[in-house]
């Protein structure tokens, strides 16, 4: 089996672990986590240099998940990895679990506590300088979602990365136009985005976030200006991989129904039948 079928393979097992942790727990942000599925996929299965074993080693890429209250693709990833037993899982939300509804810094490979939207940008800016000054050469990626980038803190993050030529910065929009009052357009129009980032002096690419080859491309060949950091446009459905979900702005906190679980984890199987 190739690489990148085995990429799509693990990206729908991903998917289907976190519908069942949301299942269970009855509560969870579903739409949101479907969406970045493929992207946390490719980069912690494909790109970022990281070791389970040695979670705070000093050269390890940094990932900082902004839009933290879709947590559950992370999570579902992390265990799989082996940062944490996957048995852990099952206690998702519940009381007294450290797999709290927010990336929690007390978890294995989880570098900062986020879920106030507005602040993994500048975070990873700090991170990122940090590498430059101290002469280190790991990148540093931070994952935003669309509706998350009405926080001025985004746009003075923006500002100083270019400021400070930070090239071994990657940020990533989950761009699935939707966030939990409605339309990103209708609440807080963007477009035209990528002309947005282009003059606060960042390298702009837009990608399909769910094609995995595309994904893989992109994130092999970043930085790809000297000088420059990088914004990624992920171009993302809410909701992926479940038809019923996909696109629906309800789905953005929604807890499946015995029924819609049922369906979803057969959607998904067969997806899996057809990646061989």
């Amino acid at each position: 089996m190739d690489e990148i079928t085995l990429l799509k393979r693990k990206a729908v097992e991903i998917r289907m672990d976190l519908l069942t942790m949301i299942y269970n727990a009855r509560t969870g942000h579903t739409g949101g986590s479907l969406s970045n599925t493929d992207i946390l996929t490719v980069l912690y299965y494909k790109i970022m240099n990281i070791d389970p074993n040695n979670p705070n080693w000093d050269e390890r890429d940094r990932y900082v998940q902004s839009k933290g209250h879709s947590v559950e693709s992370l999570w579902a990833i992390l265990a799989d990895k082996g940062f944490f037993p996957k048995e852990e899982l099952k206690t998702f939300s519940q009381f007294g679990s450290r797999l709290i509804g927010h990336p929690n810094n007390k978890v294995p490979g989880v570098e900062m506590n986020t879920g106030a939207l507005g602040h993994g940008l500048p975070i990873s800016v700090g991170m990122a300088l940090a590498a430059k000054m101290d002469g280190k050469s790991y990148k540093v990626y931070t994952l935003m979602g669309d509706g998350e980038l009405a926080e001025g803190s985004v746009w003075e993050g923006a500002m100083a990365a270019a400021q400070y030529k930070l090239d071994n910065l990657i940020a990533i929009i989950d761009r699935n136009k939707l966030q939990i009052t409605g339309s990103t357009e209708d609440v807080m129009a963007l477009e035209p985005l990528p002309d947005k980032w282009r003059s606060f002096g960042w390298e702009v690419i837009e990608v399909d976030g769910h094609d995995i080859e595309q994904l893989v491309e992109v994130f092999s060949h970043t930085p790809s200006v000297e000088g420059k950091p990088t914004m990624v446009i992920a171009n993302t459905v809410k909701g992926k991989g479940i038809s019923f979900a996909e696109n629906v702005g309800a789905w953005h906190h929604h807890v499946p129904t015995k029924e819609e679980y049922d369906l979803a984890m057969e959607e998904l199987s067969k997806q899996l039948e057809v990646l061989v």
